[in-house]
């Protein structure tokens, strides 16, 4: 057994990582409640559904857990998790507008109760609230680290809107799609954790590391689910990436080794965003090894996640962050 998963109990639980970050999420979620408010009441509304439907909070607590594994005791960690779940919602708001979404997290889109252009004024209010929690506090470090991330966001939902119905979209695009605008928020949110626990530069690096392929995991796990959950689990409907035109890694796998029949019925689906294959779709996936290849390629990247922090000093925060990479690539939703 690697030095990497050596520390985590067979039993650990989301559970156990809940309560361990219990008190500390309580702080983030009042940074949060305090700074969402607004005298304009549709924001107000409108970004209270988003923020406080029941996600998943993963990169906050990244933050907190990041944080706490390299020692820091001090209050920025709740201020600075807030301003990354703030950039995480003003990126779904426009996701949404952008996909012609109707359903997130088992719930109406915001732009389809409030409209398109609530939902994109909103999500640009939370980017420039976020700035101005970060300038509280008072690193120019972080404040470069949060500005970059960002900025390479926005150029990664354009990226993708490059390759939507395109299905000649190589697997490098897709990685590139996919760390732009997933892997590097996950990435700046475990160094914002280091920085603030002013960690050497090699530890610092460690958990940029380990955000980024845990972020990748994440993703590649995201896009599989799309092909293999239901719609219940999901909080989303499934098939959304195919009715998008999003070519996916299960999508370009299964081009890249199916028979040309099945090519030919994948590039239709995709370049005309028609779902009524699907469950053909779905099962050329399945049946060409394709979504076992994208599970595969998750398990490493939490694998190398979990690998990039063995360094750290062993706590149950480290042993926590070792539990999300697992947890990233055996979720169901």
């Amino acid at each position: 057994m690697s030095e990497a998963t050596a520390t985590i109990p067979s039993s650990y639980s989301l559970e156990d990582l809940k309560k361990l970050t219990d008190s500390d999420m309580l702080r983030v979620n009042q940074v949060i409640t305090d700074d969402l408010a607004s005298e304009v009441v549709l924001i107000n509304q409108l970004s209270q559904h988003i923020i406080l439907s029941g996600g998943k909070r993963l990169r906050p607590m990244l933050v907190i857990l990041a944080a706490r594994a390299c020692h820091y005791q001090g209050d920025e960690d709740a201020l600075l998790a807030a301003v990354v779940e703030f950039i995480h919602t003003a990126t779904l708001l426009h996701d949404d507008v952008v996909d012609d979404s109707d359903m997130r997290r088992g719930k109406q889109t915001a732009s389809t109760i409030w409209g398109n252009e609530a939902a994109v004024l909103v999500g640009d209010y939370l980017y420039s609230r976020a700035f101005q929690m970060m300038v509280r506090a008072q690193s120019m470090t972080i404040m470069d680290l949060l500005a970059n991330t960002t900025n390479i966001i926005a150029q990664g939902e354009v990226l993708q809107l490059l390759n939507v119905r395109e299905p000649d979209t190589s697997e490098q695009k897709y990685h590139e799609v996919i760390y732009a605008k997933t892997a590097c928020l996950f990435e700046a949110a475990a160094r914002i954790g280091g920085l603030l626990g002013k960690v050497s530069n090699s530890q610092e690096q460690a958990l940029q590391a380990y955000g980024k392929h845990l972020g990748i995991a994440f993703q590649l796990i995201d896009d599989a689910l799309d092909y293999s959950a239901r719609s219940e689990e999901l909080g989303k409907n499934v098939g959304d990436d195919l009715a998008e035109g999003k070519p996916t890694l299960p999508l370009i796998r299964a081009m890249e080794v199916g028979t040309e029949s099945q090519r030919q019925l994948i590039r239709n689906a995709i370049e005309s965003g028609k779902i009524e294959h699907f469950d053909e779709v779905r099962q050329i996936i399945e049946d060409s090894g394709a979504l076992e290849y994208t599970l595969d390629q998750a398990r490493a990247q939490a694998s190398a996640a979990k690998t990039a922090i063995a360094g750290l000093d062993d706590s149950e925060y480290r042993q926590a962050m070792l539990f999300l990479a697992d947890y990233a690539v055996e979720r169901s939703y």
